[in-house]
Parts: C-alpha cells; sequence; structure tokens
C-alpha cells in the first residue's frame, strides 16, 4: 500500500497509508464522534471544503448504497480514518467505501493514530490541514497549506446551491413550501413532504420577493457550509421574511443566518459540534434530545438574550452554547441541529411537525 501524509497548520504532521483517491487535498480539519452513517456525513454539503476525521476507529464494514446519500455527491475534500474496511458485509450494500471515494476523487489517510489527532483537534482547535497521497515531504505540502484559506469568513453556499430552483414532492399536496437552498441535505426534502407539503427549491441568492411569487405556506432555511457572516444579501432576504407573516424555519446556517437578520451576532467555535450524540435541552419543554450536529459556527447567547423578541427555546448540554431560537411575535423559529436525523436519533423529528402546525393555523 502507497504512503500519504497529513499536515496540519500548526505543524503536526502524520505518515500513513493512502486511500480513496489519488491526489493532494486541502481544508479545516474537525472530527465526527458518529459511528454510523458514514455516507450521510460524507454526502452532507455542510461539510463541503472539510477533512474529516472519524472518531470512531473502523469505517466502511456495511459498504455504500444510493438510498444513504445526503446530496448527488461527496461533498468533503478528504477523509482521516484509523481503519478502512477492504470489504463490505451489508446485503443491500452495493460498493465499497474505498472506490466511492476513488469515484468522486476523494484523497484520504488511515492507519494513523486518530485518537490523538482527535484529542489535538480539541485542545488546539479546528485548523487547516492538508492531505496527500503524491507527495510525504513536509516542505513541500507546507508550501501548499500556506495558501489554504480560513475557514472563518469563507462564504461557502454559493459552491453547493442548487444552480436552477426545482420541485420536490406531491404537487397536489395542500402545502406549499420554499425551501431556500444553502446546501439543503436530501432528508430534509423528505422529511418536509412526508408531512403533505409540496417544495419548491430556490438558489441560495434568490431574492424574497421571487419567493413570495411561488405563494408559499411556509419557508425552510436550510442547512449549509462555511461562515454566515459574509452573506450579506442572504441576510437582507430573510430579514424581508421576518417582516412578513410567513412562517418560517431555519436549520444550522439557516438557523444561523436567521439570527443574523435580527441583529445577533455569530462566532467561530474552538472546534465546533459533529456527531450524532449530542444532548440538547428543549427549554420550553424540559425535555432533553440527543441530536444530529455539524456546525463549526454558534449564535452568541448573550445577543439573543437581549432580543426583545425572541425566546431562546434549546441549549447544548455539553458546552450550554445557544442551539435553538423562536420569536415571540411571528411564527418563525430556528435550530441549530438537524432534526432531520441523517445520520442519528428521531428525537427531534416533531421540529417539522411544529413547522406544518405553525402553517396550518396561519392558513
Amino acid at each position: 500500500m502507497s504512503k500519504a501524509a497529513l499536515l496540519l497548520q500548526d505543524g503536526t504532521f502524520f505518515i500513513g497509508n493512502a486511500i480513496g483517491s489519488t491526489g493532494t487535498t486541502s481544508g479545516e480539519i474537525c472530527f465526527n464522534t458518529g459511528m454510523t452513517g458514514y455516507q450521510e456525513i460524507y454526502t452532507d454539503p455542510s461539510y463541503y471544503g472539510q477533512i474529516i476525521t472519524m472518531a470512531t476507529a473502523h469505517i466502511g464494514n456495511y459498504g455504500v448504497k444510493d438510498s444513504d446519500v445526503e446530496s448527488s455527491s461527496v461533498k468533503i475534500a478528504g477523509i482521516v480514518t484509523k481503519k478502512l474496511s477492504k470489504i463490505y458485509s451489508r446485503p443491500s450494500g452495493k460498493a465499497t467505501l474505498q472506490s466511492y471515494f476513488q469515484t468522486f476523487g476523494i484523497p484520504g489517510i488511515s492507519d494513523i493514530d486518530t485518537r490523538l489527532l482527535v484529542k489535538h483537534i480539541r485542545d488546539k482547535g479546528a485548523m487547516n490541514a492538508i492531505i496527500s497521497t503524491e507527495s510525504i515531504l513536509r516542505e513541500e505540502l507546507q508550501e501548499k497549506l500556506a495558501d489554504v484559506p480560513s475557514m472563518a469568513g469563507l462564504e461557502l453556499a454559493s459552491k453547493v446551491s442548487t444552480k436552477e430552483a426545482y420541485y420536490f414532492g406531491d404537487a397536489l399536496a395542500p402545502i406549499r413550501i420554499a425551501v431556500v437552498d444553502y446546501g439543503v441535505k436530501l432528508n430534509i426534502l423528505r422529511c418536509l413532504a412526508d408531512r403533505g407539503a409540496y417544495l419548491k427549491v430556490f438558489p441560495h441568492d434568490t431574492s424574497f420577493e421571487d419567493i413570495k411569487s411561488w405563494n408559499p405556506d411556509g419557508i425552510m432555511l436550510s442547512n449549509g457550509p462555511g461562515d454566515p457572516e459574509p452573506m450579506d444579501f442572504q441576510i437582507a432576504q430573510i430579514k424581508k421574511m421576518t417582516l412578513s407573516t410567513i412562517p418560517t424555519f431555519g436549520i444550522c446556517l439557516g438557523h444561523q443566518l436567521l439570527a443574523l437578520s435580527l441583529g445577533l451576532k455569530t462566532f467561530k467555535m474552538h472546534t465546533g459540534h459533529r456527531g450524532v450524540n449530542h444532548p440538547v435541552k428543549n427549554l420550553l419543554t424540559g425535555k432533553c434530545e440527543i441530536t444530529s450536529q455539524n456546525h463549526g459556527f454558534v449564535v452568541d447567547t448573550v445577543s439573543a438574550l437581549n432580543h426583545p423578541d425572541l425566546v431562546i427555546t434549546h441549549k447544548h448540554l455539553n458546552d450550554d452554547s445557544l442551539a435553538g431560537i423562536q420569536m415571540k411575535s411571528k411564527k418563525i423559529f430556528s435550530v441549530q441541529f438537524h432534526p432531520e436525523s441523517s445520520a442519528g436519533p428521531n428525537d427531534s423529528r416533531y421540529l417539522f411537525d411544529q413547522f406544518i402546525h405553525n402553517i396550518n393555523i396561519q392558513n
């Protein structure tokens, strides 16, 4: 097996075995603690431009299949794992994970101490990194890594959003929902369509006037990658939504953009939250939920507390970070986590029911 190298921005250096496609790739390195759902993770547009370190020691054992995707392609920049299975044992599997990475041109590295790497990222924070299966020369990789932009201030939704509007679901469904695609996951669309909604998915840079001209009963602000702060046009359009009477629901990046449109602040986290076992408390019901999360930016709690028309609805129990808000005067709410639970538990899918309920009340 040929060798591969991993170099972090702070100089930390690993030599391991090459997996996936032949090549060199770079991006912000982070880690995901999920033990299952790797195909959903790799095809999640929110991971665009990131190198994913798997905290679980072994991936690939159940292969890949078409129904497990969250978008049309693998969105991660690169993969780091302790062990990659050369075979798969799931009867419904269609191919190995190795061949999947090769198909989409994703380089990776295996057989390094990922426990050490995860602890290092946890302690030092998320940072840029480079993987190469072509060269293991530290100096050569260091020169290339110096040119990689920081995730802070980086707008990436335009890289993954649809270029043309499209429809999803039953055209005869009684509810019409406009989905603004900042990097939407397929299972978000499924969760809405399964609840009797016909969807029109709009590009990230669609004006509120164009969205409103379709006469939607509700608006979904989707997940997506990158820093929300540079997205001035999108924030301005969402501000118009908050001044309307259309029920609105934001997830992940959509949640952050909604918060910014209301004058709140966001900031880049030390390492972010990525996994399928993050505990969140619903402050309105007192119930706790295990959630799927994938974000490196978060809404500032103090700015939310100081807003006269907002209620904080959810908080993350590991670090008390803000995980959900809703307006007092409008049927508008958002959460930082992923209630579509793909991959992950179904504890938070009631939020889609809440959104549909808000729409029915408004109508």
